[in-house]
């Protein structure tokens, strides 16, 4: 079952996302709905609210939410206690309305996914969005004053904030078709990702090789990712680290990133393994190994995980920390970073070889005498430097 987390600032229409989403077939789990459920009258929850914030937040046996609101809205520590009564409460629904869903994909809708920082604990992560003053418009329109409008956008998560936790971003300023337009590709590719977990299997790659220019949001998406990953693995994953060719700024590269975790030992790993592919990066059938650095010497062993993610290609390398093969993955990239002529010699050789219509699999044969060449000017590079692997534990 893929979970994906739905959210988007106050105005940009989520409620229309998630129409479209739940016409097509998805479940769709509204938090909104679920915070008013939970301190319905009758509930503990109303009763540890009022408690907490006093009779003055009753009407009628029933939550006031305006007057609530009042006291909440411009108080952080107010906001912070009513949180700790409703967010529990909401994620414990939650997870019985999903586990009820079947194989159905579950779309949560949640305003403040970003805010209270649950992006990492779903497989994918949309966003909507709109502009500013459409967003403005909507809410004038609903009935709040302009005034009012701005402060709850500016209490919320920026564009900014919300974008660097998104898998998907999808724009909704224009019209209800156009919309929907946008969205029928977004579902394909949940398809696409839910039918691949199911399976057990990483998403189909071009065999077809192409060179990308360099993208400067690499680094982002790897950081969005490693945050899954680590929220997922916890103590099993020791370090995780941006490896490869998109971890080196300015350099071409195929657009699939390259994340390497480090365990304590590959027994780690395949404990590992099960609760990866349920957050969308399944191991890849088989044994794998690195090519040793110098070659013929001994087998350096790993486990190889791939993403299910048709939108999202990714290698996901799990090395023993400490390992040849781990330390050497760390040693090339921060030699390539450090040395921009190398750089730009190795741009030279993806642009050749992409020129002469290699395979995926021809192009990587391809380059491995250029790796043997590179990984010794690397090694002597780090011995002269007294380079050690700093690798990041997040």
């Amino acid at each position: 079952m893929l979970r994906v987390g739905l959210t988007g600032g106050i105005g940009a229409g989520k409620s229309a996302v998630a129409r479209y989403l739940a016409g097509r077939g998805a479940v769709i789990v509204d938090s909104d709905v679920l915070a008013r459920e939970v301190v319905a009258p009758g509930t503990e929850g109303l009763a540890e609210v009022v408690d907490t914030f006093g009779d003055g937040v009753l009407r009628d046996g029933a939550l006031d939410r305006a007057a609530l609101a009042a006291v909440v809205f411009a108080d952080p520590s107010a906001r912070a206690r009513l949180e700790r009564i409703i967010h529990p409460r909401v994620r414990a629904r939650s997870e019985e309305l999903t586990a009820a869903a079947g194989d159905s994909i579950v779309v949560n809708d949640i305003p403040l996914l970003v805010e209270v920082g649950l992006a990492p604990t779903f497989p994918l992560v949309l966003v909507v969005e709109a502009g500013h003053d459409v967003r403005l418009a909507r809410l004038v329109e609903r009935g709040l004053p302009p005034a009012e409008a701005e402060s709850r956008m500016a209490a919320q998560a920026s564009d900014g904030q919300r974008r660097a936790a998104a898998d998907v971003v999808v724009d909704n300023s224009g019209t209800l078709a156009e919309l929907h337009t946008r969205l029928a590709t977004v579902w394909d590719r949940f398809v696409g990702f839910d039918e691949n977990l199911a399976a057990g299997r990483r998403a189909a790659r071009p065999v077809e090789l192409t060179i990308a220019a360099p993208d400067g949001t690499w680094p982002e998406q790897y950081a969005r990712l490693a945050a899954r990953i680590r929220h997922a693995a916890g103590d099993l994953a020791v370090t995780l680290d941006h490896i490869g060719s998109t971890s080196v700024p300015g350099l071409p590269a195929k657009d699939i990133l390259d994340i390497q975790l480090g365990v304590t030992d590959l027994a780690a790993a395949d404990r590992l393994a099960p609760v990866l592919a349920a957050v969308g990066f399944p191991a890849n059938p088989g044994e794998w190994w690195d090519n040793p650095k110098p070659p013929d010497t001994t087998i350096w062993y790993k486990r190889l995980h791939g993403s299910a993610d048709p939108g999202r290609p990714v290698n996901l390398h799990v090395r023993t920390l400490d390992s040849p093969g781990w330390r050497w993955a760390l040693m090339f990239r921060d030699w390539l970073r450090a040395n921009p002529a190398e750089v730009a010699g190795y741009a030279q050789l993806k642009a050749r070889l992409a020129a002469e219509g290699l395979t995926v699999n021809d192009y990587a044969d391809a380059k491995e005498p250029w790796f043997d060449e590179a990984g010794a000017l690397a090694e002597k590079w780090a011995a002269t430097t007294g380079w050690a692997p700093t690798a990041a534990t997040g």
